[in-house]
């Protein structure tokens, strides 16, 4: 493998998060904002990795025995790309040859963030488990060999329905894993999530500058396939889900409404919440 396509530093670690192969657990809980990591290694009961770089903060420790991985990947898909590569490569290459190990590990990422809910029964402050994510980002459509891991049922339906232009890359859709969403969402509201390549016009914002489509958002809340419904805009589940499926680990995103869209209420201390939900995932990954 060539020097550029698996960047090592001077230390030995991966050249985005800064990381060696034994810094990371099998459970990684993955958080857009470094201050959150933070926020979450004060409920472990030990810590004996943190590093940072960038956007990237990482904590290593135990809750209740059981080793997590906290990490921060700042805003977006194509940081996630950064990340998901990387944490497989430190879980299933060796950063000495270049080569993939021999049994490959499966990892568990769980992401807890906050989000748009776009269904008016969504209160701020109530959480979203994403079944799907939609990616409206792109990102997948690099990687050869995805299609088997997508639904095209849905996006096509979609698409449709939003009259997608040609423009933009086609929406692509992609399962949470099973297992892990009857363990941590058994009790939590359900949804498809849409994950959009930006915060302002891609979720129907305005500033200074309209967005294409005006109506984008009521057609997207009015949505409904095989009677499940479109909860809520994020950033980044798109790409957990579909990196995650074709590099055979495990993903489920639950997210925090701390805006609901439609209903135009904006929850301004969300933190208490954000933290609740962490207490919730590390309880239940732990048990």
């Amino acid at each position: 493998m060539k020097k550029t396509e698996l960047i090592i530093n001077p230390d030995g670690s991966l050249f985005h998060l800064h990381l060696l192969p034994g810094d990371i657990a099998e459970k990684i809980i993955i958080v857009g904002d470094p201050g959150r990591v933070d926020m979450i290694a004060e409920m472990l009961d030990t810590v004996r990795v943190r590093k940072s770089n960038r956007e990237f903060s990482t904590v290593t420790g135990t809750f209740r025995d059981c080793e997590f991985t906290i990490i921060s990947s700042g805003i977006g898909t194509d940081n996630i790309d950064i990340l998901l590569n990387e944490l497989d490569a430190l879980a299933n290459i060796d950063l000495t040859t270049g080569m993939a190990v021999e049994e490959p590990r499966s990892l568990t990422f769980v992401r807890i963030g906050t989000t748009g809910g776009l269904q008016s029964d969504l209160p701020a402050g109530s959480f979203i488990a994403t079944t799907k994510a939609v990616g409206f980002d792109g990102v997948l459509h690099f990687y050869e060999g995805y299609e088997w891991c997508l639904d095209h049922m849905l996006a096509d339906a979609l698409a449709t329905h939003l009259e997608w232009p040609d423009v933009l890359a086609y929406p692509y859709a992609v399962d949470a894993d099973a297992a892990l969403i009857e363990r941590l969402a058994s009790d939590i509201t359900r949804g498809i999530t849409i994950s959009t390549p930006g915060f302002y016009a891609p979720q129907g914002r305005r500033l200074r500058l309209e967005p294409f489509d005006s109506e984008l958002n009521d057609n997207i809340t009015s949505f409904r396939f095989k009677g499940q419904r479109i909860t809520n805009y994020e950033m980044e589940s798109s790409a957990i889900y579909g990196l995650s499926k074709l590099l055979n680990h495990k993903a489920l995103t639950i997210c925090v409404v701390i805006a609901n869209r439609v209903t135009g209420e904006f929850l301004s201390d969300y933190k208490p919440s954000v933290k609740k939900l962490a207490e919730h995932v590390l309880t239940g990954l732990s048990s």
